[in-house]
């Protein structure tokens, strides 16, 4: 049976000239956004992590998860994702077990390779170390998630005699996710028996992921699956998504610009000319978005779903109610079409 459905939002924190606000009062109107959800019910929220970008993208999620743990009582808080070459694995794995502690339990961790050149740059790494990197992080993480002291001899990394304290509140460490754009990410993702969270094309990541699963006995349908899928619930599309565009065209372009660094420098991603599973904008009423939402999560086997919160250049008050609207009237309608199907 299929793990039961999550929703959430997801936070990257930029903020243009657009939003009027600075970076501070951006920081504390998020996380008031985030209490008042959490008192709602939301299940998750997630993080996402760049680096060197102008408007302040979220570099650094462990401080702001620790910040929001203080506040909130429900919501698991995760990464999707935090970029591994950039991130020691053992201070992860400290920065992880104190995260675990201050929020009694409710951290996972989503992990992923990097793809933009200039973030190699930055940290002085060449591109060309982003899988031994990647591969030998995840299993430092495991090691470390045992709680167990343990040596470890890779390309990368090589430690004596390290331990983990203090001890994770959640037996076996954090939950582990992995991201994948391309069927390598896709194998990576199934032989290190984590969590997915695909991006790209069904038959690139989620068809190889499964496949993966099934050959060595396992169940594909006792994991999770999660993406990013956002939903804005409004009666007025006239009037609420013009803004909401615009900042998703302005998301869109810095993203392009990372992929043309990319192919400048030879490409890394795995793309392919077939359509990715759908991350477009669903935008209409409660009865539209829990239609369609209902039927993505069917075709696709999506476990955990989050929306962006704050599109980059917007204040977090001007989606404040579309959320509690996505929280308190689709989200529970979405679960229950979940629920039925998988039971």
């Amino acid at each position: 049976m299929r793990p039961p459905l999550r929703v959430g939002t997801v936070y990257d924190f930029r903020n243009t000239p657009d939003s009027g606000m600075d970076m501070p009062s951006l920081y504390a109107a998020i996380m008031d956004q985030v209490v008042m959800l959490d008192r709602l019910g939301l299940d998750l929220v997630w993080f996402t992590e760049h680096h060197f970008l102008d408007d302040g993208y979220l570099p650094s999620w462990v401080p702001m998860a620790g910040a929001i743990a203080a506040r909130t009582k429900h919501v698991r808080l995760s990464s999707d994702v935090c970029l591994l070459p950039f991130n020691h694995p053992l201070r992860l794995a400290e920065d992880l077990a104190v995260l675990d502690n201050i929020s009694n339990g409710r951290i996972e961790v989503g992990v992923g390779m990097g793809y933009a050149p200039h973030e190699f740059r930055g940290f002085g790494l060449p591109v060309s170390r982003r899988v031994s990197l990647t591969d030998e992080g995840i299993e430092l993480l495991r090691h470390c998630f045992t709680g167990e002291k343990f040596s470890f001899h890779g390309k990368r990394y090589d430690f004596d005699d390290v331990v983990i304290r203090p001890r994770y509140v959640q037996a076996g460490g954090p939950p582990l996710w992995i991201a994948a754009m391309s069927e390598p990410g896709a194998q990576r993702a199934a032989r290190n028996d984590s969590n997915f969270l695909p991006q790209g094309a069904r038959s690139m990541v989620l068809d190889p992921w499964r496949a993966a699963l099934k050959a060595s006995g396992r169940n594909p349908e006792s994991y999770r699956v999660g993406i990013i899928r956002s939903c804005l619930v409004t009666d007025d599309a006239e009037r609420d998504w013009p803004a909401v565009r615009a900042a998703e065209r302005y998301r869109g372009q810095v993203y392009r610009s990372f992929n043309k660094d990319e192919s400048a420098a030879g490409g890394v991603s795995g793309n392919t000319r077939e359509a990715s599973i759908p991350q477009t904008w669903v935008v209409g009423n409660v009865e539209h978005c829990v239609r369609e939402l209902t039927s993505f999560v069917r075709e696709y086997g999506i476990t955990d779903l989050v929306t962006w919160a704050v599109p980059p250049g917007m204040r977090p008050d001007q989606m404040n109610a579309s959320l509690e609207r996505f929280v308190s009237d689709v989200a529970p309608r979405v679960k229950a079409a979940a629920a039925a199907a998988s039971a």
